[in-house]
């Protein structure tokens, strides 16, 4: 038997002024492909030949152009056409919160495209990110999806193997089954569904606990992205019966479950300590411990942001008598980085750091000493692979030392600032561009605040504009 295997990662904002080219992937064809989709061993366990398509990588980023998707779309599809009459099977790890400018969803233009050409029968199996976007269509048309449980997403390389083992099974036990969808009229952000806080850890529980079944195969709940405005955003739930004489028994469990997540909508809450970002970092300031972490939650890299904003920067710097030690991980200015590349280590600069795109982009006039330069490193499953570079400089006169990079990137955790070349034990205060704590920063820091910051995240959906979804919407509109 023979499996073609394929990944496709995008998560677009569109409230960026950047979109994504063919240069912001990670490409990967071949047997580097099937490596950097993690499920090539559970296929050669049980004897099955695998058929790469093609790895695609952008992480969190823009709105994709409509030429570079055609590219890595004709990736996918002529490797279908190429291998028509051999493939017993597909396997898919599709992120679902892509946007392709005049087009929609990459992820669901993907799988639709591949279905016309293999025919309703084929079995494919999907592993996804909770944060993306479903629509019936596209679940209909799949034997199996079902995403990671945990948010940050410990469990992902878990469930790609799980996945992996449910289309294994699915080619020996062959049942016409499909995926059961429910969307839920409720739309909610990453830092209100963390799942070591309640509702979450509940809806999993039951979720495991339905998954006991014998009838049933996989359930999983979806949070939805809200980064684009679409008419496929919000909540859904999926379930997978066990055989097709369980198909009628899992649109029960899904109404079930549906229900389950709705009747808990009131409890869903920013994660942690969450404040304003003035009084953010006046519990900063004023907390005995350390480290604290303050996230700027507004220019959140994690979820496509630029990190190319200074505010929490500028409202340290006009601290009076600031006693705490700050390091900013990380600053994206590439222009101020290609200033200090060339600088050896204890030399002064007088920069100009910040891009001036907004507001909160202003850029802000600082002497500076080069402290370290480094190399930007990936968090959990893309920890390879090259994700920039850094200069790390101390402010003249002041306890604060900034990290300047040349791209955007996430520090979530230890290995990565030690990449850069700064320790985390010799700072109070650390500002880091992300929405909810990474667990390695949580477990390390004394306190930590989310700052709600503006910028290309917000974290209040009844402030964004959206005009595309489905209303009502909660918390958007009273239901």
């Amino acid at each position: 038997m023979k499996v073609l295997v394929g990944q496709f990662v995008t998560e677009s904002n569109a409230n960026i002024p950047l979109k994504n080219e063919i240069s912001n992937y990670v490409i990967a064809f071949g047997d580097d492909c099937i490596r950097r989709t993690h499920v090539g061993e559970v296929f050669a366990e049980e004897g099955i030949e695998v058929i790469p398509s093609v790895f695609a990588d952008a992480a969190a980023s823009g709105v994709i152009k409509k030429d570079t998707f055609a590219y890595i779309e004709a990736c996918f599809l002529n490797a279908v056409r190429e291998h028509i009459d051999e493939i017993d099977g597909i396997y898919l790890m599709l992120h679902g919160a892509s946007e392709v400018e005049e087009i929609g969803s990459a992820d669901h233009h993907i799988l639709w495209e591949i279905r016309k050409l293999v025919g309703p029968y084929v079995p494919i199996c999907v592993a996804c990110d909770p944060h993306g976007n479903l629509c019936r269509e596209y679940v209909e048309s799949i034997q199996v999806i079902r995403s990671y449980r945990e948010s940050p997403h410990t469990d992902s390389v878990d469930t790609m193997k799980k996945v992996a083992r449910m289309l294994c099974d699915l080619l020996k036990n062959r049942q016409n089954i499909h995926s059961v969808y429910r969307k839920l009229p409720l739309i909610l952000g990453g830092e209100q569904s963390v799942s070591t806080d309640e509702p979450v850890r509940s809806i999993n529980a039951y979720m495991d606990k339905l998954e006991e079944d014998p009838r049933i195969r996989s359930c999983s709940w979806h949070v939805g992205y809200l980064r684009h405005d679409s008419p496929v955003a919000g909540c859904g739930v999926v379930v997978v019966p066990q055989t097709e004489a369980d198909q009628e028994y899992a649109e029960e469990i899904a109404d079930k479950l549906a229900a389950y997540v709705w009747e808990r909508r009131h409890e869903f809450h920013y994660t942690g300590l969450t404040m304003m970002p003035d009084e953010a970092l006046a519990a900063a300031l004023g907390f005995e411990g350390r480290p604290v972490f303050i996230t700027d939650s507004g220019d959140n890299v994690t979820s496509g942001a630029t990190g190319w904003n200074t505010y929490v920067l500028r409202q340290v710097l006009k601290v009076q008598d600031l006693r705490k030690k700050f390091l900013f991980a990380n600053i994206n200015d590439p222009n101020t980085y290609v200033q200090l590349a060339s600088l050896e280590i204890g030399a002064q600069a007088h920069i100009r750091l910040g891009v001036g795109h907004d507001e909160m982009s202003e850029s802000v006039e600082l002497s500076v000493t080069v402290k370290a330069r480094g190399k930007l490193q990936g968090f959990m499953f893309r920890r390879e692979g090259n994700y920039g570079d850094s200069v790390t400089v101390s402010v003249d006169g002041l306890p604060i030392d900034i990290v300047v990079a040349n791209t955007k990137q996430a520090m979530v955790e230890v290995h990565q600032f030690e990449g850069v070349g700064v320790n985390l034990d010799d700072y109070d205060v650390i500002v880091v561009k992300q929405g909810y704590i990474f667990p390695e920063l949580k477990a390390m820091g004394k306190m930590c605040v989310m700052s709600l910051t503006n910028g290309a995240t917000p974290q209040d959906t009844r402030i964004i504009p959206f005009k595309k979804i489905m209303r009502p919407m909660y918390p958007i509109d009273e239901i």
